[in-house]
């Protein structure tokens, strides 16, 4: 389990009711405290780790001789950690990223950033994992639904056959770039509809957000080569209904305190945990530009986040757009 932040623990305390499971921190003093107290110090900290799980900051250590490794880096970190973990996988292994993100310099999606990084007789077999899936809830054996997918339906099915449980229960999806899309552009929309709530603008516009927050997701998809149909599942509206509405979304929470008239600097000062939106809609802009889609609420809230339009000015903007038929 490479990263040992929400979601890495989440997943490791999981796995540990069936496997032995090997978590990467790269901070050394968070493996030892997990080791000796059976707490990750920073993320979850209420949560009581299981023996099964055995807490490292050495890459090989994590990497070697597993036959499944699972990525829970942020996204700005995941092409380091790939590049220094490579020499190490063992031959045939898996590599499933959770991560949901767009590398900001050069528009590709974590498996893309993957391959690039990971090729030859040892790179591993690429799986993701996606899905409306808080990790605080997953810690506690909630229900929980997700997707996995790859390009070999193989692969992503025996993924799917380790990772179950009666608390995780994960659908396979042989669209890989539609699964990472939507998991990492519906943390865009969640701003904006954090952003609308702040300004406490009502369910009316929550609901228009998300909406056409989707339609948006959707028609950079296609143009990058997704199913339609990926985003009207786990991956997509699933992932945008939970990120919009839940209280623990990180991206809502910067919408909200941008809303209520906050700096962005000062709102990610105050955040223990990285808000994956951020970086994503500067990334998705330079991408739907370079395409050619529209993205008109991904703009606006790109402009809200550099300080250009204040929140209010960018609502009127989206709504004083030119009319056009809701399919266009």
């Amino acid at each position: 389990m490479l990263g040992a932040g929400s979601f890495g623990t989440c997943l490791a305390m999981l796995c540990a009711g069936v496997h032995d499971v090997v978590l990467w921190a790269r901070d050394p003093a968070v493996s030892r405290a997990i080791n000796q107290d059976r707490r990750n110090p920073r993320y979850l900290t209420d949560f009581e780790l299981p023996q099964r799980v055995r807490a490292t900051s050495d890459l090989k250590e994590a990497v070697a001789g597993q036959p499944l490794v699972i990525c829970s880096v942020p996204s700005h970190g995941v092409r380091e950690v790939a590049a220094a973990a490579a020499a190490h996988f063992a031959p045939g292994a898996i590599l499933v990223s959770t991560v949901k993100g767009i590398e900001t310099e050069t528009g590709l999606t974590m498996h893309q950033v993957l391959e690039e990084v990971l090729r030859g007789e040892r790179a591993p077999r690429l799986v993701c994992l996606s899905g409306p899936s808080f990790a605080r809830e997953i810690a506690a054996g909630k229900p929980t639904v997700v997707t996995v997918a790859a390009k070999d339906e193989a692969d992503a099915k025996q993924v799917q056959k380790a990772l179950s449980c009666p608390t995780l229960r994960c659908y396979s999806n042989p669209d890989m770039v539609g699964v990472e899309l939507g998991g990492a552009l519906k943390n865009v929309i969640a701003i904006a509809v954090g952003i609308s709530d702040g300004l406490e603008l009502g369910a009316n516009a929550r609901a228009a957000l998300m909406t056409r927050g989707l339609a948006e997701i959707t028609r950079l998809g296609v143009r990058l080569g997704a199913s339609p149909l990926t985003f009207l599942g786990l991956a997509g509206v699933g992932d945008l209904i939970l990120t919009c509405t839940g209280d623990l979304s990180r991206n809502r929470t910067v919408g909200l305190e941008l809303g209520r008239g906050r700096k962005l600097v000062d709102i990610l000062a105050g955040m223990k945990e990285v808000a994956e939106g951020v970086r994503t809609t500067r990334a998705s802009c330079t991408l739907a530009g370079r395409v050619g889609i529209e993205m008109p609420i991904a703009f606006m809230v790109r402009e809200v986040l550099d300080d250009v339009l204040e929140p209010r000015d960018a609502v009127a903007r989206l709504m004083t757009r030119e009319l056009k038929s809701e399919a266009s």
